[in-house]
This record gives C-alpha cells, structure tokens and sequence, in this order.
C-alpha cells in the first residue's frame, strides 16, 4: 500500500475539525473517500489511528504519533520546495523593437542595457528595417512597436516624439562647402556625393528631396553605414548627408565639416508608433514608457 502528501493532510484536517466529515469536505473529497484512505492507513501500520463516536472522532495513542509525524513531514516538505524555487528557470517574455537604423546605431544602445538591468525577465529583440517598412508593418499588424523617420505618413498609427534626428551634411575641410554653418540642400546638389545603399529609407528621402528641386544626386560611391562614409568623405572622395548624431560621434575619429541641413524636412524627428499604445500588451506599453521617460 502507498500513501502520499494528501493522505497525511487528509488526517490533519480530520484532526483540526474533528470530524471525518469536515476534514473530507476540507480536502475537497467525498466522505466515502475519505474513510476508504482512513481506512487503508490503517490497515497498512495495523492500527487504528482514530477513535470513531457519534460526536466526531479521536485521535488515538497512535493517531497521535502519526500526526506529529504526519506535521513534520508536510512542513519538511514545504521547505523543499521553496528551495527548490531558487533553481527554477524563470520564465522570459522577448519584446520585438522594429527600428531604423539611426535608431538602432545612434539612440538605442545606452538605454536598452538600463532596461535589461532592470527587467532581468524580459528580452528584447531589435528588428531593423527601413522606416516605410515599419510603417508598413505596424499597419498590418506584423509589427507592435516601432521607432520610425518623421517623414513617412504615420497619420493612421498613433506615435509619439521619441527624439529630434536632423540632418547634416558633411564634407572634406578642403571642399568649397567647408566655409558653410548651415545651407539648403539646393545649394549642394551639384557636388557629387557619397551615399547609402539604394534602399535605404535616408537615402531615398534625400533623393525625394533633389528631385523636388529638379535635381538627380550624382553618386560617386555607396557604402553601407555612416562610419564608412565619414571616413571617404574625411579622404575628400564627396560629401554626404547623414543624421547629426552620427556626425557628431564619428567626428572625433574622422577630419570632416559638418553643415546644418536647412528645411522641414531635413529637422526630422524620431517617433514611436503602434496601432494603439493602449491596446499594447502590459509589457510593451512598460517598454513603451521607459523609452519615452529616457529619450534624449
């Protein structure tokens, strides 16, 4: 015969009501079950344990053995399991941040590790992508939060300010723009450039924009991130356009003027849009707000 943890609860809360009616009703067991246990303990130590009267029952010298040991068996129990609590792998749920690139390269690394550091149960994966296909994305649904350019049509999602990204343009400290603070993107466009990769969401708003000026960008090269375009420009290949967080980080390795880039369009902002931030699930909408309370 075996018995386990319930069977000595079971006579516990037999004890503390005393009645083997209350105990099963408090062990969420029928009577009938209740006496079949009793019963079956007893025969397997070959001694009653309860006194059966018509006012309830009693313990007897046995029964009261058995309780003792029944108390530090349960209670020994109990402590296993909270220790064993300590080594269970606890559960993490990863957050999905669609992002462009000036998002991922310029603002998102000095907040993302306070956040882990304070969520140790929560991952984050950053999925980037050009601002039109976030936008895409977070329209459809595929997408739950994303930080996009300003200059996509976000009028059907709700978005918040996440930071002032504006342009600037760059150029060698030798070239004829090198005298300029600030400029209309008009008064370059007959320079040759250096440029990002044809999809690029920047690059093609840049593009946007010379061609509402009647103009077409003669690129003398592209390459695949600011750093590598600091470093041609520095070399006097071109001049360039880029966000002004990343000229001003990359400024202390690479010998480049800067320019103010001059125009609505050019003082883009970075914003945070979903669907719905109410709608968002309590993590996200946690996410959500940290990200506001720390922007830059």
């Amino acid at each position: 015969m075996r018995f386990d943890f319930f069977d000595l609860q079971l006579v516990l809360h037999i004890v503390s009501t005393g009645s083997l009616t209350k105990g099963a009703d408090r062990s969420a067991i029928s009577l009938q079950a209740a006496s079949e246990r009793i019963k079956k303990l007893e025969q397997y130590f070959e001694t009653p344990l309860f006194i059966r009267q018509t006012t309830g029952v009693e313990l007897t010298t046995a029964g009261h053995a058995f309780t003792e040991h029944a108390r530090q068996l349960l209670a020994q129990k109990d402590q296993l399991e909270q220790e064993m609590q300590r080594f269970r792998q606890k559960t993490t749920e990863s957050l999905i941040l669609w992002c462009n690139s000036s998002a991922q390269s310029e603002y998102l690394p000095p907040l993302l590790p306070q956040y882990l550091v304070l969520h140790p149960e929560i991952n984050i994966d950053l999925h980037e992508a050009e601002s039109s296909e976030i936008v895409d994305a977070l329209t459809q649904g595929v997408a739950s939060l994303g930080l996009v350019s300003s200059f996509f049509d976000t009028r059907h999602l709700q978005t918040k300010q996440f930071a002032s990204d504006p342009l600037v343009l760059i150029c060698p400290t030798t070239h004829n723009l090198a005298q300029y603070q600030e400029l209309n993107l008009v008064d370059a466009l007959s320079y040759g450039f250096i440029g990002l990769k044809p999809h690029h969401s920047l690059q093609q708003s840049i593009e946007t924009q010379a061609k509402l000026l009647g103009f077409n960008i003669q690129y003398r090269l592209r390459l695949p991130s600011f750093g590598a375009i600091a470093e041609v420009v520095a070399k006097g290949v071109g001049i360039a356009i880029m966000p002004a967080r990343a000229a001003q980080r990359l400024q202390s390795d690479y010998d480049f003027h800067s320019i103010q880039l001059l125009g609505a369009w050019a003082n883009r902002k970075l914003l945070l849009a979903t669907q719905n931030f109410n709608q968002l699930p309590q993590s996200y909408q946690q996410f959500s707000d940290f990200l506001l309370q720390h922007r830059p």
